[in-house]
């Protein structure tokens, strides 16, 4: 993700923060059966719309948010100058628009054609297909044995006719494996797949007292129930807080980051 993708996202809190039409109706088989799976759904997504009754101004911060989740960014000579110099894609949409505009990876990964767009000599990672799901590399240690787990982007703009003087090496992702399934290549590689971010602006909004309050409420049942737990992961030990200002963190595989700007 570049910088001004990040900066981007954060824009677009109002915007993920979209509903979800959910039809609960009972029928009479699950009624006699019990519940039944109603298969895949059709007509329209719903998904990707604001939430009902916001204020203009928050309706304006919602379609100013939706205008940058689209902006595909260059790296000079354009609008939106905020490509590279690693990157996984040139806009947020690319990677979450499936069934709607902040969903997943779309059925025709756009990886491939992003690779070498404007010149770019990426060689496309042996995992990246074009049926496949749109994927992020993570690697678990460091060349010198030590923990890693960031994530190294596919591509860099070398080559890119918008990216005169930068040569910089792609990063190694070989040996190859299974490209659908991505087992069987690169034991050091992890991969992410991009989640729905619809509601991400409500998950946002929820005050750590509220986090901290629920999880409190009710202990001696939870306690005869053996449900137990404590804000997000536990890293080394510790409460796993953010580093900037010590507030829980929520977003993320390891609810390691606590907005969506640093997401």
């Amino acid at each position: 993700m570049t910088t001004r993708q990040q900066v981007a996202l954060g824009a677009c809190g109002a915007f993920v923060a979209a509903v979800l039409a959910t039809s609960c109706a009972r029928t009479p088989a699950q009624t006699a059966n019990g519940p039944v799976d109603p298969g895949v759904r059709s007509g329209a997504a719903g998904a990707g719309a604001p939430l009902p009754g916001l204020t203009a101004d928050e309706t304006a911060f919602f379609r100013d948010g939706f205008v940058k989740f689209a902006d595909i960014e260059v790296v000079t000579g354009g609008t939106n100058n905020g490509l590279g110099p690693r990157f996984n894609s040139n806009q947020c949409f690319a990677c979450h628009s499936q069934p709607a505009a902040g969903g997943s990876s779309p059925a025709r990964n756009p990886e491939i054609a992003v690779a070498t767009l404007n010149g770019a000599k990426n060689m496309v990672p042996w995992f990246i297909t074009q049926n496949g799901p749109v994927r992020e590399a993570r690697f678990k240690r460091n060349p010198d044995g030590t923990n890693d787990g960031g994530v190294h982007d596919l591509f860099v703009i070398t080559g890119r006719s918008d990216a005169a003087g930068c040569d910089i090496a792609q990063p190694n992702f070989l040996p190859a494996g299974n490209p659908l399934s991505g087992q069987g290549g690169n034991p050091n590689i992890i991969f992410r797949i991009p989640t729905p971010v619809f509601g991400a602006g409500l998950i946002e909004a929820i005050s750590d007292s509220a986090i901290l309050a629920n999880m409190k409420a009710d202990a001696s049942l939870k306690t005869g129930l053996g449900i137990y737990g404590h804000p997000n992961a536990h890293l080394s030990g510790n409460a796993n807080r953010s580093a900037n200002d010590g507030t829980i963190t929520r977003f993320g595989w390891k609810a390691q980051n606590k907005s969506l700007l640093m997401f």
